[in-house]
């Protein structure tokens, strides 16, 4: 199944500003997989936290009940940043993204996009919110 998500997921990766139009459109949500903690500190505006340890079935359903919802993703690897600590960046083949994609598409979601762009927090087209 991994294999055919991530042959899936290479038609899924949108820029910032095919990112940001499709948050603000009907039944789409952003998903932050990262720590409660990560999120707290910052994230993209607008975007509901589910630790991505914590995806189960039940789970999702209850975030996500319609498995039709568009779920826009990023994670820590997608900021151009001087060091934070919310932000740390890992190795491009395991950003949290990967998983993320690959458990989504398992549990059913298949309307999933991935921000394939590093943006600089500079950016004024995002907006954050968060403690940092």
């Amino acid at each position: 199944m991994s294999d055919e998500a991530l042959k899936y997921r290479e038609s899924r990766m949108v820029n910032l500003d095919k990112f940001n139009a499709m948050s603000k459109e009907a039944n789409t949500i952003i998903l932050d997989t990262r720590s409660k903690w990560a999120y707290d500190a910052f994230h993209i505006k607008g975007a509901i936290q589910m630790s991505f340890s914590d995806f189960t079935a039940p789970k999702l359903a209850k975030l996500i009940p319609d498995k039709n919802t568009r779920i826009l993703i990023y994670c820590n690897n997608n900021f151009d940043t001087p060091k934070r600590p919310a932000i740390q960046s890992k190795m491009a083949p395991l950003a949290l993204n990967i998983p993320t994609f690959i458990n989504l598409y398992g549990y059913g979601f298949k309307n999933i996009y991935e921000l394939s762009e590093l943006v600089k927090l500079t950016d004024k087209r995002l907006e954050y919110e968060g403690k940092q």
